[in-house]
Order: structure tokens, then C-alpha cells, then sequence
């Protein structure tokens, strides 16, 4: 199976766009200036209208990660409108106070939508202890993805880690999906770690702006060639180091 390549659509052209670069999945969301946000109901019908790709809407409602059960509710609720808009899966994540996997709100919500894939989105950069986390996550159900840049700093911060997670044990190799100011050069070292969903934003668009350009199909096609030209190369001892290793 090839790498699968996942775009932030804020809008519809954004979709529209995504899809023409080759995109096989998108991210609904709001106010990136927050990290990303639910986006109305309104905007995932809209963008279910302009494209056939699988959607995955964040179920996010403030800037932090910690929840309650009065914001769980409304999830619940936010949850079972976008199904109803064409939703196909969600993206959430949720922390205690002390900055582990909040477990138990996470499955309490995806409880709700059992039958529907999800998520576990950055949050997890900001445990404080990452083989504790991991292992929380394989409780949940549901669960098929977890999107992970290795630091809250960014996958530039977190190569190393991502890639020594991923070689140790495929199970997590197999739902990782490298993601926060993912740039090219990150990609063969984790592609040969065994990481084969990529996710990407502010990358596919003009100058990386969120509020002034949408999503650019070129920019996307961009990366669906890079992908595959790393899916041909198939599994080599050394990736191609053309542009150097980011690491150094």
C-alpha cells in the first residue's frame, strides 16, 4: 500500500485543490491561530459537496487539551451533526492536567461513534511520557491513526524520536502519521523508519499563509511525488540524502 498523504481543507476550495494535487485525505478544521479548531457544520456539508476524498473533522473546542464533561457533550452532539454533513472520521486528543492520555474522555467520546475511525491528534507531543502514552493509545477504540510531530516543536525537534519509535515497533509504525511542520527533507528518514502517512498544512499553501491563500494543488502534487518516488524506492538501507540529513 502506498503512503497515504493527509491535507489541513479549511475551505472548499481548499478541498477542491487537494484533491486536484493528489491528496487521499483531508482535515477539517477552524482558527489554526488556536491549532486547529472544529469547523461548522455548514463547512464540512460545503466541502463534502466539493470533493469525494475521506474527511476527518476535529473535535476540538478551545485551545487546550484538557476537557470536561459539559465540553464532552457538546463533542457528542458536534460529532453526530457532522456524520449527518458527510463526516467520514474525526480527528481529538485529549490530556490530563498532569500532561498524560486522558483515556477516559478520549473513548467516552469515541464511544459515541463507534463505528467511525479516529484520530489521536498533537496532543501527544505534549506528554510528558511518550512510551506511557503510546501505550494508552492502544487501549482505545476506534483509534486507527495518531498524528505526531515528536515534539511540540515540530518533526524538525522530533525526527530522531519518530524514527527510533517507528523502527522499534511497527504496531506503532502503523498508525503513525508525521505531521507538524513536516518539511521534504524529513521524509526519506521516515519513510525508511517505516512511517507511511504524511500530513501537511500551511506547507501546501502560498508563503504558509492560513488566512490569505488556500491550499495550492501544485504545492500538493508536490508532495504525492515525493511520497511516491519514496514508495518505488521501496525499503533501501540508506534514504536519499540529497537535500542532507535534517538531523545534523
Amino acid at each position: 500500500m502506498g503512503s497515504l498523504l493527509e491535507v489541513i481543507a479549511l475551505h472548499p476550495a481548499d478541498a477542491e485543490a487537494a484533491q486536484e494535487g493528489g491528496a487521499d485525505r483531508l482535515e477539517l478544521c477552524a482558527s489554526m491561530e488556536a491549532d486547529g479548531l472544529s469547523p461548522s457544520v455548514s463547512t464540512v456539508s460545503a466541502i463534502r459537496r466539493s470533493t469525494d476524498l475521506p474527511l476527518r473533522v476535529m473535535l476540538r473546542l478551545s485551545d487546550s487539551f484538557v476537557t470536561n464533561g459539559a465540553e464532552l457533550n457538546r463533542l457528542t452532539a458536534s460529532a453526530q451533526s457532522y456524520l449527518a454533513a458527510g463526516a467520514d472520521g474525526f480527528v481529538l486528543g485529549f490530556l490530563t492536567p498532569d500532561n498524560q492520555v486522558d483515556v477516559e474522555s478520549a473513548a467516552a467520546l469515541a464511544s459515541t461513534f463507534a463505528s467511525t475511525p479516529w484520530t489521536f491528534h498533537r496532543a501527544i507531543d505534549a506528554v510528558l511520557e511518550q512510551a506511557q502514552a503510546w501505550r494508552a493509545l492502544r487501549s482505545l477504540p476506534g483509534l486507527d491513526c495518531v498524528l505526531t510531530a515528536g515534539s511540540a516543536l515540530g518533526v524538525t525537534h522530533g525526527l530522531d524520536d519518530l524514527c527510533k519509535l517507528a523502527k522499534e515497533d511497527p504496531a506503532i509504525a502503523g498508525v503513525m502519521m508525521a505531521g507538524g511542520s513536516l518539511r521534504p527533507e524529513h521524509v526519506p528518514w521516515l519513510h525508511q523508519s517505516g512511517v507511511r502517512r504524511f500530513h501537511v498544512g500551511s506547507s501546501v499553501r502560498q508563503d504558509g499563509s492560513w488566512t490569505k491563500a488556500y491550499v495550492n494543488s501544485g504545492f500538493v502534487r508536490s508532495w504525492r511525488n515525493l511520497l511516491d518516488a519514496q514508495d518505488a524506492r521501496g525499503h533501501q538501507n540508506d534514504p536519499d540524502l540529497d537535500a542532507g540529513d535534517p538531523r545534523e
